[in-house]
């Protein structure tokens, strides 16, 4: 299978892991749109979110609840955004949770290893 995810997943690519279980990987989105951009993907290849079932659904927001928490507290961020791409607005074709952080004062940009150290 040629999906980046599902190498991130088998780690045929390296990424920043912040969290992994039996369901989810959670990493720093390698193209931040803002410090702390954190995608949440399925370990499962689903396409999409109106493919996905319901257990793993609920899952990745429990676990999308915790990692947010820890991304306002560690790095300062103010709000949060959560976003779920599908269909022709969807890049990878893989199930993909963003954790968009909000910051009430622009924070100067940071690589994902630097990002990593502070949330882990």
């Amino acid at each position: 299978m040629d999906c980046l995810f599902c190498k991130i997943i088998n780690r045929e690519v390296a990424s920043e892991i912040l969290y992994e279980d039996d369901l989810v990987l959670v990493f720093l989105d390698i193209n931040q749109s803002n410090v702390g951009h954190t995608l949440i993907v399925p370990k499962k290849h689903i396409v999409d979110i109106v493919n996905i079932d319901d257990e793993t659904l609920c899952h990745m927001m429990k676990i999308a609840h915790q990692i947010s928490k820890k991304i306002m507290e560690n790095l300062g961020a103010t709000g949060m955004t959560y976003s779920i791409n599908y269909g022709d607005a969807q890049e990878i074709k893989h199930l993909h949770l963003h954790l968009c952080p909000f910051y009430k004062e622009k924070k100067a940009k940071m690589d994902a290893k630097s990002i990593y150290e502070l949330l882990k």
